[in-house]
């Protein structure tokens, strides 16, 4: 059997990643690395008394399973493994073979490792592969994840941050949050409520956003947001191995301001005057790209030995960032958490509406990035960097989408006739509450594949738009089985 069939099969699970092996009579020596492999990454299912070869699956069943399951159970919860693991078991009987299931959560204790922290494992693909040094370093950072630049930065005082930067940040705040409280007051009491200043210390994360460069660069010696601008779409097609690169700045504040300039450039805009008199800039695709830098700098890893870095190539603009996510994409979008790397920086840049109050942005980004050029931002995530790509040519919309109709596309195209329907309607067809996960996983990727059009495709956020089945789509419903 395939792997379809063998998931088929086993209905109870949520396949997102599963191990297989024989383990005949005793529990193979390899799981630990999978266990580990799991525990350090999103989890994952091993299964005994499964052979694997290349693609195909033949289930051979366990002897004494009984055994064999107590003895991997009870290794779990030895002094084997540096921290406590809950494994979920499920047994399953195909004719007369017996095959055993172990779901093996992630851990947030991390690193997660057997006997000695050199055997420390991360799951890439459906390979276990050792941990380095530097990976297993971010690790033990995550654990602190949401207080390390919370932390005072011992020797540091008020003639340490940017007196520029600062009077630039209180004007910004003024200007574009006039009616939040911190603007009555005075410079101390101001430092002080927003946690810039601690005991008369600056905290890591006021000095990174308003500190001086040399005394940043005390505490994070290679202190920088590198951009680049590359003429091709890669490195390899590139004529040269860059035209422009971003000089040094003072903090992050003067970080966002450079960058934002030269971002700007790549996306159209148009300008009107707000009721106040401030120039607006009017652009969903600004909007989402200014989402992503201001993530990028709210969210990075500071004492990663990598840097934030933005590439500006010919067709895309990448957002690479250390440190990994606190939880899936899937479920920080689902539950909107908000679970800041760096809450002062998140809270600093809040509070002059660059940042939304909750959430990591995901559904900003891609909703307004959609609107502008009809393609969605895509990511590749590790455990310790996230990396955010914005397709400038809308012509590769339906490559980056999928090529292939998902099972989501098919089922809102499968409810659909010749009608036309308000997103709510088509929610309620498809049995969707949460209106970001629709359009993510149902509506957008079928807009992109031209299987539904919008009877107002001018006017996209129109209280009256509505959504049709295209000739695509329609052709496409027919050939679905019944």
């Amino acid at each position: 059997m395939n792997k379809t069939e063998f998931i088929d099969k086993l209905t109870e699970l949520e396949w997102e990643d599963f191990e297989v092996k024989e383990a005949k009579s005793e529990v193979p020596k390899s799981s630990w690395e999978t266990v580990s492999a799991f525990a350090n990454s999103s989890g994952g299912w091993l299964v005994f008394g499964v052979k694997q070869s290349g693609k195909a699956f033949e289930i051979q069943g366990v002897t004494h399973p009984e055994k064999i399951e107590q003895d991997f159970l009870n290794t779990i919860r030895s002094e084997k493994f540096n921290v406590n693991l809950a494994p979920q078991s499920i047994k399953y009987t195909f004719e007369d073979k017996i095959v055993l299931a172990f779901y093996i959560p992630a851990s947030s204790k991390k690193p997660v490792y057997f006997n000695v922290q050199a055997n420390t494992y991360l799951r890439r693909g459906s390979a276990d592969n050792k941990a380095t040094k530097e990976e297993i370093d971010a690790m033990y950072r995550d654990q602190t994840f949401g207080t390390k630049t919370s932390e005072i930065a011992k020797g540091t005082s008020r003639s340490d941050l940017n007196t520029t930067s600062l009077v630039r940040y209180r004007d910004y705040m003024a200007r574009f949050n006039p009616n939040v409280g911190y603007n009555r007051f005075d410079e101390d009491e101001f430092l002080k409520k927003l946690r810039i200043i601690e005991d008369s210390s600056c905290t890591y994360g006021g000095l990174l956003l308003l500190g001086k460069r040399d005394v940043i660069e005390k505490y994070f010696p290679d202190f920088r947001i590198d951009l680049l601008e590359i003429p091709g779409n890669s490195y390899t097609d590139a004529q040269s191995r860059y035209t422009y690169r971003l000089d040094e700045q003072e903090n992050l504040w003067e970080y966002y301001f450079e960058c934002f300039a030269r971002l700007k450039s790549k996306v159209d805009v148009t300008f009107k005057l707000s009721s106040e008199g401030f120039g607006e800039e009017l652009s969903t695709g600004l909007t989402a790209i200014r989402e992503a830098l201001v993530n990028l700098l709210m969210h990075a890893d500071y004492f990663s030995p990598a840097h934030s870095r933005i590439r500006i190539f010919s067709n895309t603009i990448e957002f690479f960032n250390p440190g990994g996510l606190p939880k899936s994409i899937k479920e920080l979008k689902a539950k909107d958490l908000s679970m800041p790397r760096n809450p002062i920086i998140s809270k600093l840049f809040r509070m002059v509406k660059l940042a939304e109050n909750a959430g990591f942005g995901f559904d900003k980004m891609e909703s307004n990035w959609f609107d502008y050029n009809r393609s969605l931002p895509e990511y590749h995530l590790d455990f310790d960097s996230v990396a955010t790509t914005f397709y400038l040519d809308s012509n590769t919309t339906t490559e980056q989408v999928t090529e292939q109709v998902t099972e989501q596309v098919q089922v809102l195209i499968q409810f659909m006739d010749e009608g036309r329907y308000t997103t709510a309607e088509l929610r309620r067809m498809v049995g969707i509450v949460h209106k970001p996960t629709f359009l993510y996983n149902y509506l957008q990727p079928s807009l992109a594949l031209q299987l539904i059009e919008m009877t107002q495709p001018d006017r996209p956020n129109s209280p009256t738009q509505r959504y049709f089945l295209t000739k695509k789509g329609i052709d496409l419903k027919k050939s679905f089985p019944i």
